[in-house]
């Protein structure tokens, strides 16, 4: 029988390259313990098997941007995996995980819910007017109508979305003939640190042929909080496979600063609360400098909640590069998403 792995990852760890230094940090009491401290390369190579020496150095300098996927065997017998991506030239952070592979994905998260009926909702270009992409919304059928999750949450909701979303995405990129389209899929906190969801983006991206970035992960800083360190591991192991990252509800957080700091974002999306009061002097001029700010750390932005039509030359002007809202549609079926494409 195979042998199961553990759901949660083992620990996290960062890599300071300026200072030689990789810090591990796992909980007491799990498969990886032992591995808890603040190391030199020469120091930690002493608890590894001679045959896997030599790998998490040159893992380590692949530079700024790259993933770092590492796996070594322990002299103890054991296997950790070392999964992450460069936040800069010389450091990198990312998620221990046991095993020498990554995680065999539970059959039940390749099987999404019955009840579970996506909807999914335009992302337009401010350039052109042209679709870019879509966000993927969780809704249950309840036999009369199409429903938001409210009191009950599928345990499994991530990943369930992810697979359905893959599979819209690789649908509608086909149909439509627009290999440039990208979906965006929300995950909870609890999925974010869940060890299988790396093998699972990687699975399905190698599946059904997307590129990278063109599954864009939705983070926001509130569920994040609850366990930043491991939450920042945990992105980075999803950059390192090749998703997207998105930081979600920007202007709404405390920590929003640090976050962009500690993590290389592809694209910030701004929170309606400030997109709502397009025309104030002192809101727009905080608009334009987050615009600003995140072309310039090479994100692109867009506009939530955007509700009139006429917003979008304002929008624009202010740095926007995307929008989003019932302005320009509501969210649809994956029928009707390829309908709109198309129209």
């Amino acid at each position: 029988m195979a042998k199961r792995t553990p759901k949660e990852p083992q620990g996290s760890w960062h890599w300071r390259g300026e200072a030689g230094r990789l810090l591990i940090e796992a909980q007491t009491g799990t498969l990886l313990s032992d591995l808890s401290g603040d190391w030199s390369l020469d120091a930690l190579e002493k608890m590894v098997e001679g045959l896997s020496r030599g790998r998490l150095a040159k893992a380590l300098s692949t530079g700024e941007g790259g993933p770092v996927r590492c796996g070594l065997r322990l002299s103890n017998g054991r296997d950790v995996h070392f999964v992450g991506a460069f936040v800069s030239d010389s450091e990198a952070r990312g998620m221990l995980l046991a095993g020498e592979t990554f995680p065999e994905i539970d059959p039940s998260d390749m099987r999404p819910g019955p009840d579970l009926a996506p909807v999914y909702q335009p992302i337009i270009s401010l350039r052109d007017g042209r679709v870019v992409g879509f966000e993927a919304l969780a809704r249950w059928d309840s036999n009369e109508e199409t429903v938001p999750p409210s009191r009950y949450e599928d345990q499994a909701l991530a990943s369930n979305m992810l697979i359905r979303s893959a599979e819209t995405l690789s649908n509608l990129r086909e149909g439509a003939k627009r290999d440039d389209l990208f979906m965006h899929v929300n995950l909870t906190a609890r999925e974010l640190t869940k060890s299988t969801l790396p093998a699972l983006i990687e699975a399905l991206m190698n599946g059904y042929k997307l590129p990278e970035r063109a599954l864009r992960m939705e983070l926001t800083e509130q569920a994040a909080l609850r366990d930043e360190t491991h939450a920042l591991a945990a992105a980075m192991a999803l950059k390192a496979v090749g998703a997207g990252l998105v930081l979600d509800d920007f202007g709404t957080g405390h920590s929003s600063f640090a976050w962009l700091a500690d993590l290389p974002f592809d694209s910030l999306k701004i929170d309606h609360g400030l997109t709502s009061r397009l025309g104030q002097h002192r809101n727009d001029t905080i608009l334009s400098t987050i615009t600003l700010l995140a072309s310039r750390l090479g994100m692109s932005s867009t506009a939530e909640g955007v509700e009139a039509r006429e917003d979008a030359s304002r929008l624009r002007a202010l740095g926007f590069d995307y929008a989003q809202g019932f302005a320009f549609a509501r969210p649809m079926d994956a029928d009707s998403a390829l309908a709109f494409l198309k129209g």
